[in-house]
Order: C-alpha cells, then structure tokens, then sequence
C-alpha cells in the first residue's frame, strides 16, 4: 500500500498483527535467498518481464527475457520494434499477441510521457498501458526501494488461508493489500510479500498444500487442507517455483 493509497478505517487486532508477523519471521528465516524471482538489470527490464509474466511461470519469462532484451534494451528501441519480431520472441510466455500489444504501448507511453524513463510513483506507473497495481507494486518494490504490498495469485490464497483479511475483503485485491499493509511496517512490505510468494509456490499449493512440512502450521487456521503425514506432506515441497 503506497503511500498515496486509501489507508483502512479500522486497525487490525493485536493477536492478529502478533500472528501475522510471526508468520512472517519464521517464512524469513525458511526462506532467507527470497527475492524477485524475474531476472532484470533496471527497472525497464522489470516492468516489461512483470507484464510478460501474466498467466504464465517467473522461469518461462525469464528464458526469453535475454533475447528481448539484447534486440531493444530499452523503451525507445522496444517502442520502435518490428510487431512480429517482438511476437516471436515472446510466444512462449502465452498470450504473445496481447503481451506484444501492450509491452509495445508502455514502452511507446514511456518515451511519451517520462522521457522514456520508468517513473518511480505508483500513480505514474498506472497510468501506463498493461499496467495495473501488482505490476507497479512489484516495480517500485524491487527496482525503487518503494515497499508496497504485490497481491498476485499467490498471495491473495494465503492471506486468506491465514484469515489475515475476511472474505469479502478477500475479493477485492486493492482492499487486501491495504487490509495486510496495516498488519506490517511499511519497511516489511516488500520483503513481505517475496516470504510469502515463495511459501506459495513451493509449500502452500492451490491444490494440495503440503501442511505436514509447513514451517508456520501451528499459526495456520488452514491446516489440513492438505496431507499433514510429513512424509506425504515433504514430498509435495518444492526447491523452486513452477516451470
């Protein structure tokens, strides 16, 4: 929740602030290498391999990304690219003619409007084609230093596991990054959501979570939901996020 966004009305419980955090300081201590898991050099980079990751893995983007970038490093170059070259490396991601589209107009937006500099503002960031609050909360978090709250798949199902937002708050992700943004300091934010993120894709699965070797399960309203036999449970861990 950057600073220009609505805060909550109403402060969270202590026991659930206690809880939330707990979580997260075991998750930190798990998962000590947590980071981006996209490959990029500056925020350019970043904010076109966030937009080509949409519906698609972090490991799929960034083994076309070296191309992509090689052939137009930077928004004027990429704003001036050939559609169905732009097309041909991206197709792997899925969906390559609507990621062509709009990493083409974002980075024609950028010349046009920041000198074809990435803005460091979440206000500036939305106002760019393709680019949505998860996009510009995963920029400014990891390419500025600006904590914010990223509420991708991943994260929306385990705050909900863990009833750190309520249903209906559960729903709307804007409200869910301000709901989880009032249980943390603005310094955690980031690294908040990277603890969180790599839980989701290596323990706490959409499907079958492996609850029987969660780090956090005593703390977890959801526990059960998966195989809690620890060795049942180890053999559904992951080292690395999905292919």
């Amino acid at each position: 929740m950057p600073a220009d966004s609505t805060p909550p009305t109403t402060r969270p419980a202590t026991s659930l602030v206690r809880r939330a955090r707990k979580i997260n300081r075991v998750l930190a201590q798990t998962y000590p290498d947590a980071r981006c898991e996209l490959d990029f050099a500056d925020p350019f980079q970043l904010l076109v391999a966030t937009v080509l990751s949409a519906q698609t893995t972090d490991r799929r983007v960034n083994a076309i990304t070296p191309t992509l970038f090689a052939a137009y490093p930077d928004a004027a170059a990429l704003a001036a690219a050939d559609r169905t070259a732009v097309e041909e490396i991206v197709r792997p991601t899925g969906f390559f003619r609507a990621k062509t589209d709009s990493v083409l107009r974002l980075s024609a937006a950028l010349v046009e409007d920041f000198g074809g500099e990435v803005p460091g503002r979440l206000k500036d960031l939305v106002s760019l084609p393709g680019v949505g609050r998860k996009t510009a909360n995963v920029v400014l978090g990891n390419a500025f230093d600006v904590p914010g709250i990223t509420v991708d798949t991943h994260f929306a199902r385990l705050v909900k596991r863990w009833e750190w937002v309520d249903e209906a708050t559960a729903k709307d992700p804007v409200k869910t990054e301000h709901a989880v943004g009032a249980l943390f300091p603005k310094s955690d934010w980031t690294m908040l959501c990277h603890h969180v993120i790599w839980h989701g894709r290596r323990r706490c699965h959409a499907r079958t979570p492996a609850c029987g070797a969660c780090p956090v399960a005593q703390w977890c309203p959801s526990y059960g939901l998966g195989p809690t036999d620890p060795e049942v449970a180890e053999a559904l861990v992951t080292t690395q996020g999905p292919a």
